[in-house]
Formats: C-alpha cells, structure tokens, sequence
C-alpha cells in the first residue's frame, strides 16, 4: 500500500474556522505499515501525511481536557451483533421498558424494546432474511396492467407508471440474467483452477504461488500456451483472492437469491405479517435486534462509528459517548419505504440525534412517507447521515434513494449523503466503487480498507460507502456530544464547510479505455472530504461567538 506525503501549502481561516487545502502531492511514496493501514482513516493529511479524517489529532489537541455528553446513533440497518466486545459497551438500552414483560411500558408503540426495533420480524423469533429487490416489486405490481403494452397503449396518466414498469423490468431481466451467467462460470471456473494447480505443481512442489513468481513463469513459457493458460488463471485467482470456497459460497448464494430476493413469486412479508403497500397497517416487528443473517452488515457499520475506544481490542470508533440505537429494517434485497420510514419515526422519537443509513437503491415505489419521515427528522433536530452508493456512477444523473430532493430541490437541512474516499492522494482518491455527484453527493469519507468489527467477535478490513457513511455520522456525533447546542443544521453546515479539499484530478469512468480525468472538486458539493479536527475547531468558534 502506498502512502503519498503531501506539501502543506495553504492554510487559512475561513467563516470562524480552520480551512485545510492540499494544493500538490509530493511524487516520493512510502509504504503503510501494518499499523498505519489498520487505522489510517484516523490520521491527519498534515500531521501524518495520511488522508484520513484527523480524529487522532482532535483527540489529542481539542479534547484531551473536555467531556462530551451520551448521544444516541441510530443505525438502520441488518441485525447487530450486540454481543461483540468492542460494541457491547456502546449499545443503547431503554431505561423507560422493563425486559421481558411483554408490555409497552414507555407507551412508545414498541413493546419490550430494550435495545431498538426489527421491522423485519416477528414475536414468535422468526425472521426476514431475504426479500425482493424493488425491481422485483415494481414488476409484480405493474406486470398484469403493462405487460406486452406499447407507451401508446397506455392512458396518458399511467404514462409515469408504465415508464417506471419498462425501466425496472429490463433491469430486473438483466440482473437475473447475469446472476445466471455468474453460476455458470463459478461452475466451470472451479475445475479449470484445480487443474492448473495440478499441472503446476511440477513447477511449485510446494504450490507456493504468488503473482511475482507466475509472472516469472508467464515471461519464460510464451511459446506453451498450456502453462501460459495456467499461470494466467491462478494469477488472477491470487490477483483478485477468488479460490474455489469462495466461488462455491457465492453460488450458493445467487442459488438462494434467485429463488427469494430475484423471485416474483416469493411472498417476502409472511414472515412479518403485515401489508408493504399499506401505511398505517404498522404494528409489526419484534424487540430482538441481533440474530444471524446472510451479511453482517450492520456490525461493520457499528463498529467503525462506535467500537469501544480505550479497550485494547482491535477496532477504535470515533467516541465512547456514542450509543448506539439498532433499527432493524435491511436485509439480503431491497429495503421496504414503508419500513425505511418507520425506522426513522422510531429513531427520532426514542431519542437518536444523529441516524445513520448506509444502504439504498435505484427505485422507490413510496418515497413520500420516506420523505415525510425526514422531514420529521428535520423538525425534531435529527441528523440524517446516508451513503451514496457503490456503482461507480453520478447520482446526478439518476437518483439514488431515499433522497432529499423534491422536483429538484432540496426539503430538508438535517440530510447528508457520503461518498467513499481512500487513502491515495491522485487520481484514486476517490475509491473505484463510488458514487458522485456536484448536486447530490455532499462530501466523501474514508470507504477503504476500513479496519473494523466483525460478528462472533471478529475484525476485518471493510469497503464501502456503507462504511464511509458511519464516518460522518461519527464526526457527527461528535459535534452533538461536545456542542449539544448546536442545531442539525449547523451541524450540517459544519461538516460539509470544514472539510479537507484535494487539488487532484480523479479517474472516473467504468473502463480503462474510457475513462476521463475529472477535478476531485467537482464530484461533490464541497469537493471536499470530511475531517474531525477542523469541525471541531469550527464548532467551537461557532459557539464562543454566540457567548
């Protein structure tokens, strides 16, 4: 891995605060270390010439003197491992519902929810593992009124739905097909591997391979093609760390998956009982929040915003004053609006100050109660902190929801969407999977190789703009734990003008071939990346000048 020290050439302070430019990357690299890898998103562009987000730096400058107070992040998300021992310390617990009584003794709507809500399950322990893609959805709803219909055909007020029904359909065949073609490769890729280690061992006895010793192998045999298609096959496996457990595991998925999350015919809410299309059907779920899922999505999540600081175990979040509140209301698919809206209602009104979602998608059969939910945030004083998604594409161009926007405008002030940054200062500082946008992205944050918590007490490096998002909503937590006064807005405000801005050009595009270079400022709002330092720093100047 690479390190790339940077030239400090502009400082200056701005609107009450610190502003950081990074104007020209030295071209002398260094390695990580080890060390420096496993917490790089930590570090300071200036201190360490590592461009991370500077919470060492504000631990060790701005805070060492002072104490925040507890504030509650909600995480929307999958099951949470509450067990884990980074994590276990960190978990919410509501003080007004006595356990296990079966009676909603705070009257919130939510009986025995001691630790959050699972809008996914329900009171006899069973719960959703799988459920539709929207597509899917979109296609079961629209497929008796559309199907083999011309635009022409149909009303002119149905004209937006049947649009909506072509666009999700096509997409919903292509994926399938693919998912499809996926098992037929793993299947043959699996055979075709095992023989080339075969072949190979009378070249490695000890099938000791790596990609230096098959490239060495790759100039010496140009002319026998056998070896040649050998070596080629295992240097991508080691390349891309694909093995034959891997490719069995992942069949099994898609296997899975087209017969539930791809399936029309899946009836995905029998579990829970409840109608999707049906707004104010909404007493369902259960109070047990953690259990085994196909991803454990949200454990990552929690455990780079919240894991335990001072414990000597393996992950470090952003503060030990953090608590996290699980909602659970993702699984293997597509979120349901309806449960992505009552997730919110239920973080706002139990408590949380900052929420945090780290998933989305394409479409969105009922995005007004979405909408109306964060606008409840917004009028409750709750941060809403969501990523951007990872497909590498502008989502200026095509929404990505939920969304704050409204027939192009914005409705809200308290909703931040996050793109995924990582750790090379050029033309990759924006991680190959992000998605961008000048309109609708606000800021990036560390997304790669992000070392953080695993289920069954396990740590892992993960990626994402899942994990980026947690970032900001950690940064944002601490705002609301050490300025309390400070309003959703401001904290907005804050984070997006406090962060570090990069002179770099990045490569955007989806091949080698075709890939422009684009200015990193002109892929978010602030073309910036966020950073705990200067937000802090800006805070406090903010607060001072209203003493």
């Amino acid at each position: 891995m690479k390190r790339i020290l940077i030239l400090f050439l502009f400082f200056s302070t701005l609107i009450n605060a610190q502003k950081v430019e990074i104007l020209h990357p030295i071209s002398k690299q260094k390695e990580l270390t080890e060390e420096e890898l496993k917490f790089w998103v930590h570090k300071d562009p200036l201190v360490d010439t590592i461009p991370g987000v500077s919470l060492d730096r504000a631990y060790k400058e701005l805070l060492v003197q002072k104490k925040g107070k507890e504030v509650i992040v909600a995480v929307l998300d999958t099951k949470l491992d509450i067990h884990h021992e980074d994590i276990k310390d960190r978990i919410w617990t509501n003080d007004d519902e006595i356990p296990d009584n079966g009676i909603d003794d705070d009257n919130n709507g939510y009986v025995d929810d001691i630790h959050g809500w699972d809008f996914l399950s329900n009171t006899t322990g069973d719960y959703l593992k799988y459920q539709n893609l929207e597509t899917v959805r979109i296609v079961r709803r629209f497929e008796d009124a559309f199907k083999d219909k011309t635009l022409e055909d149909v009303l002119p007020e149905q004209r937006e739905e049947y649009e909506i029904y072509r666009k999700a359909r096509n997409l919903y065949i292509q994926t399938v097909k693919e998912e499809n073609a996926f098992i037929a490769y793993a299947k043959q890729w699996i055979p075709k591997y095992e023989v080339a280690r075969t072949y190979l061992k009378t070249i490695f006895p000890k099938e000791d391979y790596t990609v230096a010793t098959l490239d060495s192998v790759l100039t010496n045999v140009v002319n026998d093609t056998i070896v040649k298609k050998h070596a080629e096959l295992l240097k991508t496996a080691i390349t891309y760390d694909i093995t034959p457990k891997y490719f069995k595991e992942t069949i099994q998925q898609t296997e899975i998956s087209l017969k539930t999350t791809y399936n029309i015919q899946f009836d995905e809410r029998e579990i829970i009982g409840d109608d999707p299309d049906d707004f104010t059907n909404n007493q369902y779920g259960s109070a047990k929040v953690d259990g085994d899922v196909p991803f454990e999505h949200s454990t990552s999540v929690s455990g780079t915003l919240a894991a335990t600081r001072n414990n000597s175990l393996g992950g470090k979040g952003f503060s030990d004053y953090i608590k996290i509140m699980p909602v659970v209301m993702v699984s293997y698919g597509d979120e349901h609006d309806k449960d992505v809206a009552l997730a919110i209602r239920y973080a706002v009104d139990n408590g949380a100050k900052v929420i945090n979602m780290s998933w989305g998608k394409d479409f969105s059969l009922y995005q007004d109660w979405v909408q109306e939910a964060i606008q409840y945030a917004a009028q409750k004083d709750v941060v809403i902190v969501k990523g951007a998604g990872n497909d590498a594409r502008s989502i200026d161009i095509e929404n990505y929801f939920p969304t704050d926007l409204k027939e192009g405008k914005e409705i809200v002030d308290n909703f931040i969407v996050v793109g995924a940054s990582s750790y090379s200062v050029d033309q990759q500082l924006i991680t190959s999977f992000s998605n961008y946008g000048k309109k609708n992205v606000d800021i990036f944050a560390p997304g790669e190789k992000v070392f953080t918590t695993e289920a069954n007490q396990k740590y892992e490096f993960s990626r994402g703009t899942s994990i980026a998002t947690p970032i900001v909503s950690g940064v944002a937590a601490l705002l609301r734990s050490y300025y309390p006064e400070l309003s959703a807005k401001q904290v907005k405000e804050i984070l997006l003008e406090s962060g570090v801005a990069y002179n770099v050009k990045i490569a955007i595009g989806d091949e080698e071939d075709s890939k422009k270079m684009v200015p990193f400022s002109e892929l978010s709002k602030t073309g910036k990346i966020v950073n705990a330092y200067n937000a802090l720093l800006m805070a406090e100047q903010i607060v001072k000048g209203k003493e």
